[in-house]
């Protein structure tokens, strides 16, 4: 007898890729077929672009899955998945889309594999709109591994918008269940540090002055903290022309946060630089445990995991009530947002608390 098709709106909310993501790894993991109509309906360009096509396709190899109306434009797709097997998998997308979305969709499958996976993704791995490959590898990887998700990430070339033709290869390691997670102490801030880059023909100076500005930024609101923002210059593991910076706060408990930018034409790399420290800055004021960008991609872990987590954190995004909407249409579990009223807490202090749904791994 077939298994009852949940159907997904992908119009509401947030109404983009991250509702793609979330429904396709879910359906992958919890074997429930999806439907999602109305692919990015309210978007200048609707229906898949390249990027979602590509981890689409990704989703549906790692679990054997069947995939219907995927092509570029399409805004409605049909996914009927079997069983997520281990091997090698790629994604290329063939344009400068993130690989680190890529990454997004398919290592929550991974983890509930039979056995250890290498995924090959291609694309930008310093794109706007998504994470750059450094916040993925620094700020991402710690906080999975508080799940029990343990992943190592070989950057063999970075590339850049428009061009792409970068390559991450991912190796994961399946689990027998996910750890719930406490995350509710953010402690005093330790140390600051990251990178300012160039790649191609720009020149070196742009890296110093994004990272001298991101120093006195920061400095002016937080005097005694250690922060070491080196300038550099990517030459053989780069192919394009970019300039960007990121830059990682550390807290005492362990709790990770970033703020980021790539250059864009007609903007002053100080303005770059400027801009990165503003974001962590607005990201540690709240004196939560994960920053704005973390906060979304946990909630599909938190889902998934046996047991309660609690995750402390500043205003709660679309993009995170968007997963939290999806993660509740196909598994059992229960999220609720609640207001934090301690003395360490403002007027954008939240905590995010999910019974997770306890998936296994059935083949472990």
């Amino acid at each position: 007898m077939e298994s009852e098709v949940m159907e997904i709106d992908g119009s509401v909310m947030e109404g983009g890729g991250q509702i793609l993501r979330v429904s396709a790894a879910l359906s992958c993991i919890t074997g429930t077929s999806v439907k999602i109509t109305k692919i990015r309906a309210g978007r200048s360009t609707p229906g898949l672009r390249p990027q979602h096509l590509s981890g689409l396709q990704l989703v549906s190899d790692l679990c054997s899955g069947s995939l219907q109306g995927a092509e570029i434009g399409s805004t409605e797709i049909s996914l009927t998945p079997g069983k997520i097997h281990c091997g090698n998998h790629t994604a290329d997308p063939q344009t400068a889309g993130s690989v680190c979305l890529l990454l997004q969709a398919s290592l929550p499958c991974a983890v509930f594999a039979d056995g250890p996976s290498q995924l090959v993704l291609k694309g930008g791995t310093n794109a706007e709109m998504a994470p750059q490959i450094d916040y993925t590898v620094k700020v991402f990887k710690p906080t999975m591994e508080k799940f029990g998700v343990h992943f190592d990430c070989d950057v063999r070339l970075r590339a850049y918008y428009p061009k792409g033709g970068g390559e991450v290869m991912v190796t994961v390691n399946p689990v027998k269940e996910l750890q719930p997670v406490l995350m509710t102490e953010r402690g005093k801030l330790t140390k600051c540090y990251g990178r300012a880059f160039v790649a191609g023909v720009l020149p070196y100076k742009l890296a110093k002055d994004m990272s001298s500005a991101a120093v006195r930024t920061i400095r002016r609101e937080i005097k005694d903290l250690y922060i070491n923002i080196p300038a550099l210059q990517e030459k053989e593991n780069a192919t394009g022309n970019a300039n960007g910076i990121i830059i990682i706060a550390e807290s005492s408990t362990g709790c990770v946060f970033a703020g980021s930018a790539l250059g864009r034409k007609g903007v002053y790399a100080e303005q770059i630089g400027a801009e990165a420290a503003e974001m962590l800055l607005r990201n540690v004021r709240h004196n939560g445990c994960v920053d704005e960008f973390l906060q979304d991609q946990v909630i599909i872990f938190m889902a998934l995991a046996k047991g309660t987590s609690r995750i402390r954190t500043g205003p709660v995004t679309q993009h995170t009530q968007t997963a939290i909407h999806i993660a509740e249409k196909l598994t059992q579990a229960k999220f609720t947002i609640t207001k934090c009223d301690d003395e360490l807490s403002n007027d954008d202090t939240f905590l995010i608390e999910c019974e997770g749904s306890g998936a296994a791994n059935a083949h472990m």
